[in-house]
């Protein structure tokens, strides 16, 4: 069995509040795009002696940093293992989708490798087991298990469900060869309530979207990083109605429309550059 994981874009991101236990609430908005990472299953023939070896990951496409066995795909076919006794198995990951760039690339193979096991071992897990499940391996997991649009608030892990659909337009992504810690981004960020609520903002026409909303990682990645600051810029230059970075960094995405030529020739020097229809 195979799956295709996709991404998502943070269109917008406030974050509103320290909390007490040390993270920070926000409110965003979750979308999905269709920038995709492969996923396939096999299942193994013979039964391993060491639980530990039960799951063999191999991994081709964008080189992943890190040890397999700390893998996200890895951990959620442990997560199920514990209770549902799975029989070994092999995946393979093909990675398409850039890491560290905001766009939920391990998150996603998270919440497919769950849904991939309860089809092919017929677990009969409901959406909403699936997304509790998904929800211990990480915030925004559980976004992946309906994978449709939702503003979200606390950690990024509770979601309400929005209306809203780009299909009239065109996005560009640049991911620049630039690592951003997500740990260092939000030692840097003051936390403020917005004077006007994402809620309202998402409503709003996308041509209105630039003069009203924010990701407010930028101002101290744009200062840390100024060339992706400089990204977003020449975007806007290009024609975007609406740019900005996802999530903590380092991509850059660019929503136009689609008549619109998407530019070819600005972002030469960048190594990763998607270009979709939404």
């Amino acid at each position: 069995m195979i799956t295709f994981p996709n991404a998502k874009i943070n269109l917008g991101l406030n974050i509103v509040e320290k909390r007490p236990d040390g993270y920070h609430n926000l409110e965003t908005v979750f979308y999905p795009i269709p920038l995709e990472d492969a996923l396939e299953i096999h299942t193994l023939n013979h039964q391993s002696e060491k639980n530990e070896n039960k799951c063999i990951l191999k991994q081709s496409g964008i080189k992943i940093s890190g040890n397999p066995e700390t893998n996200l795909v890895v951990k959620a076919y442990r997560l199920l293992d514990e209770q549902f006794h799975l029989p070994p198995v092999e995946f393979h990951l093909f990675k398409h989708i850039p890491s560290g760039a905001g766009l939920g690339g391990g998150s996603a193979d998270a919440a497919s490798t769950l849904k991939l096991l309860n089809d092919k071992f017929e677990l009969e897990l409901t959406y909403e087991e699936l997304e509790e499940f998904a929800g211990r391996l990480g915030a925004d997991c559980a976004f992946f298990i309906s994978n449709s649009p939702v503003y979200a608030e606390g950690i990024g892990n509770i979601f309400f469900p929005i209306t809203l659909s780009l299909k009239d337009y065109q996005i560009i992504i640049i991911k620049p060869d630039i690592f951003v810690s997500t740990r260092e981004a939000f030692a840097k960020i003051t936390p403020r309530h917005p004077e006007r609520s994402l809620k309202e903002i998402i409503r709003l026409p996308v041509e209105q979207w630039k003069e009203t909303m924010v990701n407010d990682f930028e101002a101290s990645v744009f200062s840390a990083f100024p060339a992706i600051g400089e990204i977003k810029e020449e975007l806007y230059r290009q024609g975007a109605l609406y740019a900005s970075m996802s999530g903590s960094g380092s991509s850059v995405f660019g929503i136009f429309p689609l008549n619109v030529e998407l530019p070819k020739t600005a972002f030469k020097e960048e190594k990763a550059i998607f270009r979709f229809n939404l």
